[in-house]
């Protein structure tokens, strides 16, 4: 509460009125908190963060930016004694929302590339043209991503995700390669500014443009990395295609302000690529297995499919064995695989035709309907009439029919595909129908064999159905 009496008293002196709406916005993984202070049309976003220095940088960042024309908030007010500074509401809508919503299935439509393409676009401003008269010194936690600063982040890695995930490695060995590794990422020139977390959730849309924020960890460093940052953001799962064309368009806007070795830009950035990768598997690690916020995991599978795809298209065994090593071994870890997952939810339903198909309350439309009317009906033999196929009698009969084994094997062989790649892509939830004339018989005992079937698969929930009320 002292904090909200802080930033009332703050915006009231830069506004001249008190705030009528005061609300905290949801805590990210930083311990910065932010509040949306609004009177009539006025509206401000409030920050409060004990850590001073990081204050002190996003402020001498933030104005520093503003000066040249770069799309950053501007700093309204701010009370440092106080830890407490007032910056421009630019909205909630981020460019990872706007991917979320714009994608459907591996879709990735032309409003959502042209967004990428514009962002990139100003990337090189923020590195080359920023750079120019910036003081380094105040950037937080350090002026430079130097070899301490990379120590931190392969450290962040290795005691956070290795351990904590029990990856088995040799120390020295791994240490070695760590050092060889920030050589060769030290060779690369590192004379710009680098925003150090460029990436979806970090860029806002607001009104026709793009607006950058939290670059309070930014330093002297090189191009690269930012440019890994954004395309190897795990959860927005960008296509390979689509990196491809992205890297394109960086290297064609970056020599706009520099000539460019392509070849060697390229052979460097997928470097970077690996250790912010790496970097963020620490943090995962950090938020998901050691304080146990779960959902920091959820990104965990994404970061392998990058890693995956890296490790074959850009290898680093040869001069890194050791680092390939246990890049490999989190790879092939069925446990890192399933971590973060969310178990894949499988709702089974028989149901009568004469009824309607089945409803999905999921929201997804629905899933698979299978129509058990070709096989033969045991309900039109009096002696199976009042039973279900759930009864030994009905499901001996309906084992006996030659065309029943096939028609199931066929099923099996479809929902098994569909299963395997739901889960693989961390989806929720799956429906899958039996439909016959009543929803008596045929419907009731293939729905049974189906779940039976799934029921020994650890990574699902499995829920079966028979709508026919009296039949439950």
């Amino acid at each position: 509460m002292q904090v909200e009496n802080h930033l009332i008293n703050l915006f009231t002196k830069w506004a001249g009125c008190k705030p009528d709406q005061i609300t905290e916005l949801p805590a990210s993984a930083s311990n910065r908190n932010y509040y949306r202070m609004t009177a009539g049309n006025i509206s401000t976003i409030g920050s409060y963060n004990l850590d001073e220095r990081e204050n002190k940088a996003f402020i001498y960042l933030a104005n520093h930016f503003k000066s040249i024309g770069l799309p950053v908030p501007e700093i309204y007010a701010e009370d440092l004694t106080n830890h407490i500074y007032l910056q421009q509401d630019l909205g909630d809508l981020t460019l990872y929302q706007q991917l979320v919503t714009s994608r459907k299935d591996d879709d990735f439509p032309n409003v959502l590339l042209d967004s990428y393409r514009e962002v990139i676009s100003f990337l090189p401003r923020f590195q080359i043209e920023g750079s120019k008269g910036l003081d380094f010194t105040i950037c937080y936690p350090r002026e430079a991503f130097d070899r301490q600063s990379m120590s931190w982040d392969l450290n962040y890695f290795k005691y956070y995700f290795l351990k904590l995930a029990h990856i088995s490695f040799d120390e020295q060995e791994l240490e070695d390669d760590f050092s060889r590794f920030k050589d060769y990422l030290l060779s690369a020139g590192h004379e710009y500014f680098m925003y150090r977390d460029f990436q979806s959730r970090n860029i806002m849309l607001n009104g026709d443009g793009h607006w950058f924020i939290d670059f309070q960890g930014g330093r002297r460093g090189a191009l690269q990395y930012d440019l890994a940052s954004l395309l190897y953001d795990a959860k927005a799962d960008l296509p390979v295609d689509i990196r491809e064309q992205l890297l394109a368009h960086y290297i064609t806007c970056l020599k706009q302000y520099k000539t460019v070795n392509e070849e060697k830009f390229r052979r460097e950035f997928y470097s970077f690529v690996y250790i912010r990768i790496m970097q963020a598997m620490g943090a995962y690690g950090f938020r998901g297995f050691y304080e146990k916020k779960e959902h920091f995991l959820l990104s965990v599978p994404y970061a392998l499919q990058n890693l995956e795809w890296l490790m074959e298209n850009h290898p680093i065994e040869d001069q890194f064995p050791a680092l390939s090593g246990v890049l490999k071994g989190i790879i092939a870890s069925p446990q890192i695989r399933q971590a973060g997952r969310k178990k894949l939810s499988i709702e089974i339903n028989s149901f009568s035709y004469r009824k309607g198909l089945p409803v999905d309350s999921s929201g997804n439309g629905g899933g698979f309907v299978f129509d058990c009317r070709a096989l033969n009906n045991p309900g039109r033999i009096d002696q199976y009439k009042s039973m279900t196929g759930m009864d030994k009698p009905v499901q001996e009969f309906l084992e006996l029919q030659p065309e029943v084994k096939p028609f199931l094997d066929n099923i099996y062989g479809i929902i098994d595909h569909s299963v395997e790649t739901y889960i693989t892509r961390n989806f929720e939830h799956l429906q899958i129908n039996f439909g016959c004339t009543g929803g008596q018989h045929r419907s009731v005992y293939c729905a049974e064999q189906l779940a039976a079937h799934l029921k020994p698969n650890p990574n699902i929930n499995l829920t079966l159905n028979h709508l026919e009320q009296k039949f439950k």
